[in-house]
């Protein structure tokens, strides 16, 4: 049954203000822990690993709620699904703000992880609620907003943790959140709803790959200290194959699943989502790696920096992101979207095994960060136009599903192997893991990242109109 769809309301410029306002208090509290990953280590008494598994909570819970969010959303309306989920994430930052230990902070960065979502509810908003031409001028200043507030996070998560407290840091952004959540429930019209799908929501496919990804994650973060314990950590493997294989049963059987895995045998999709895991993969490497050996004392091989200035220290590298989108638009149109993504897995290949090589100076490794980012924009970008454009206009959504679940397990797994690569590195009775760790590291990364050229190299070379 499909409800029948009113046209476009006109509306003033105060409800997309309140989006707007949305989209940067969002992208503040996002963006919080990664400057700041080293002082919640040392606070929260984390290993390597447990840091890294941290910052990656807030990742999985926004891949499973997206394509949940823009189902509910499509059906219910999308201002009624984005209030509620928004009251999800000012709870989680709550439980952030007030979180004694680390097992609490988890629990409250996977509540936040719904913001992940309210993004693209935002995008339903303004297509329903503007014209075309409007809407689309809307959609490109919402995204932009979100990465400023990510900007503003990464800059003041630093001073607000060691002036005041890592509980002031998470709870300031919830605050503005609150703020404009409640602008957002007053200012915005509410929406129609939209087409009423009777086949439902995937409820086990979702349930199945939230088990996946959560094991995933403990074989990973655990790995270090379950060496000794063969037997538990074969339990956990076989506890992972037995999630993948009943989630892939059941998506392959669903009447609308979650992610259609049947879409992965076109050629254009699983090599964009092989290539997407590697990218991610090396990104998160340095997104983790950089931080940490910023962070380690001067009087070792590091730099001794505080969360301020690793924040100060890391603002190039995003201002490259939000960027990369542009440059990589411009590029596909005028080369193609081959010669872009082989641009970038060149660049970033490069750029990971030079940080391996040379990082003595702090200038090292902004210039090494600033040179990822970029190169991880570029390709995510070109691969997302290249799937979006080469499939049924119905299949978009699908096809761009599972780039979204194949970049979550790239910068989750990059992430946890990080994280375990320091853990085995730091001798017995130290807290510094030993530099070639960080070596191993980026050289490990470098060298899957060039492997996936293999790849890129047989995708379609035609320019994107």
């Amino acid at each position: 049954m499909t409800a029948t769809l009113a046209p476009p309301v006109r509306i003033g410029k105060a409800p997309v203000r309140a989006l707007g306002a949305l989209a940067v208090a969002s992208g503040a509290l996002e963006s919080v822990v990664t400057p700041t990953l080293p002082l919640l280590q040392r606070e929260l008494d984390m290993s390597p690993a447990e840091g890294a598994l941290l910052s990656i909570m807030l990742l999985i819970t926004g891949a499973l709620t997206t394509p949940l969010a823009g189902k509910l959303g499509d059906r219910y309306g999308g201002k009624r699904v984005l209030i509620r989920l928004m009251a999800v994430v000012c709870a989680g930052g709550l439980v952030s703000s007030l979180a004694p230990n680390l097992p609490v902070l988890l629990l409250g960065q996977v509540l936040q992880g719904a913001m992940v979502g309210a993004l693209p509810l935002s995008f339903i908003l303004v297509r329903k609620l503007l014209p075309a031409g409007e809407s689309k001028m809307a959609i490109g200043t919402l995204s932009g907003l979100f990465v400023g507030g990510g900007m503003a996070g990464t800059l003041s998560a630093g001073p607000v943790a060691e002036g005041l407290s890592r509980h002031w840091m998470f709870a300031l952004p919830t605050i503005a959140v609150v703020g404009a959540t409640l602008l957002v429930n007053r200012l915005v019209p509410r929406d129609p709803p939209g087409r009423s799908d009777d086949a439902g929501v995937d409820w086990p496919g979702l349930l199945l790959l939230s088990g996946t990804l959560i094991t995933l994650m403990l074989v990973l973060a655990l790995a270090p200290e379950l060496a000794a314990q063969p037997l538990l950590l074969g339990a956990l493997v076989v506890a992972l194959a037995a999630f993948v294989t009943g989630w892939i049963a059941v998506e392959r059987r669903a009447a609308a699943p979650m992610v259609d895995l049947r879409m992965l045998a076109r050629p254009t999709v699983w090599k964009s989502c092989v290539v997407t895991f590697v990218m991610c993969v090396g990104t998160s490497v340095a997104l983790y790696l950089v931080p940490q050996l910023l962070a380690v004392p001067a009087d070792a091989y590091g730099f001794g920096a505080g969360a301020t200035e690793i924040g100060f220290f890391l603002l190039p590298g995003v201002v490259a992101a939000s960027v990369a989108g542009v440059v990589s638009g411009i590029g596909v149109r005028r080369f193609g979207p081959r010669a872009v993504v082989v641009s970038g897995i060149v660049l970033m290949a490069v750029s990971l095994v030079t940080l391996a090589a040379v990082h003595t100076e702090v200038w090292h490794l902004v210039i090494g960060k600033v040179a990822i980012a970029l190169a991880n924009g570029l390709c995510i970008t070109a691969l997302l136009t290249s799937t979006a454009t080469s499939v049924d206009q119905g299949d978009t959504g699908i096809a761009t599903s599972l780039l979204l679940v194949t970049r979550v397990l790239g910068f989750a797994v990059g992430m946890q192997v990080s994280g375990a690569i320091l853990t085995a590195g730091t001798p017995a009775g130290s807290d510094i893991p030993a530099e070639s760790a960080f070596v191993a590291g980026f050289v490990m990364a470098g060298a899957l990242t060039a492997l996936s050229l293999l790849v890129a190299r047989t995708l379609k070379k035609g320019v994107t109109a």
